[in-house]
Parts: C-alpha cells; sequence; structure tokens
C-alpha cells in the first residue's frame, strides 16, 4: 500500500532538494535507509554528501527504523565545526 512521506531539509539537504519540505511516495513499511536510497535515486546530488543522518519524530533513527504514516522525517546533512 502506498504512503505519503513528509521530509523536512535542512542546511545542503535543503538546496539539494530546492525546498525545506518535499513529499515522498513510497510504500508502507519502507525502513530509513530503503527511503535514503529513494531519495538518493531522485536526488543524485546527496551521494555526494560526507554522511547524512535521517532523524524520525525528532530522534536519530536506524537504518532499519520503519517510516509510519504521519511520521516527522528529517534530513540532517553534514555540519562543519569550528
Amino acid at each position: 500500500m502506498k504512503m505519503e512521506v513528509e521530509i523536512m531539509a535542512f542546511g545542503i539537504a535543503r538546496d539539494i532538494f530546492g525546498a525545506s519540505t518535499i513529499r515522498l511516495s513510497t510504500t508502507e513499511n519502507t525502513t530509513v535507509g530503503q527511503l535514503l536510497e529513494q531519495l538518493k535515486n531522485d536526488y543524485p546530488a546527496l551521494e555526494e554528501l560526507r554522511s547524512v543522518a535521517i532523524a524520525v519524530n525528532a530522534e536519530y533513527a536506524t537504518r532499519e527504523q520503519v517510516v509510519k504514516p504521519g511520521d516527522e522525517v528529517v534530513i540532517i546533512p553534514p555540519v562543519a565545526g569550528g
């Protein structure tokens, strides 16, 4: 069954998406890892980032975590320290 996931992006990820929020159509029981792979297929520039973290409902997510309808998904690009 299909579901829509709203994804928020910050920093360089926002620049890559061309928006601070995008909607992605995927299937139920999609894992964070599968979602990230789908995003990299849709937005190849994501592959060039050193690392990308994903948070689901304000907590860092593992690649195995399943995304559910209504979850808040945030792409967190690498942050330079200083």
